[in-house]
């Protein structure tokens, strides 16, 4: 039984090493998070997110802060806290232009191009994320789910399989 218990605490160990690999995908906890222009209280604050879920990129750690970047490269650091490892996804966030109108983006009953709309989705929309395969996503929309092309979402990695 000891050698068991030396075996389990080492996958606990590898799961744990994985879970904190960078850059990674998380989202934002809070409806306003302050982005900082260092690890620190003590940095003043460059930028202030109003949007809970907002899905981010971690790309570095020191201490309990994590240096991150959102879909339209904003960078800086929060604290460990105001970050959910809840996946979420912006769609197409680069098709986004001023002044212009939102593209959309069918929400598919089936993965596939074989698939029904079940609703359109702005660009821009975050979605919930519940599984990848690395081509496609099952996600949700307020009260729609359906599956999107994992290359129209900002907040999942190019043929990341999500389980």
């Amino acid at each position: 039984a000891g050698g068991l218990g030396v075996v389990m605490s080492a996958v606990a160990q590898d799961a744990s090493a994985q879970a904190n690999q960078e850059p990674r995908f998380a989202s934002l906890k809070a409806s306003k998070v302050n982005l900082r222009k260092g690890p620190g209280l003590d940095y003043p604050i460059a930028w202030v997110f109003r949007r809970a879920g907002l899905p981010v990129k971690i790309i570095r750690e020191y201490e309990s802060w994590r240096e991150i970047t959102d879909a339209e490269g904003t960078k800086g650091w929060v604290l460990r806290t105001l970050i959910s490892g809840r996946r979420t996804a912006q769609v197409l966030p680069w098709e986004l232009k001023k002044g212009e109108p939102r593209p959309q983006e069918p929400l598919s009953d089936w993965p596939g191009r074989g698939g029904s709309a079940v609703a359109m989705v702005e660009a821009g929309v975050i979605a919930d994320i519940h599984t990848c395969d690395g081509s496609w996503c099952s996600v949700s929309v307020g009260d729609y789910k359906g599956y999107i092309a994992q290359g129209k979402l900002w907040g999942v990695a190019k043929g990341e399989v999500l389980e």
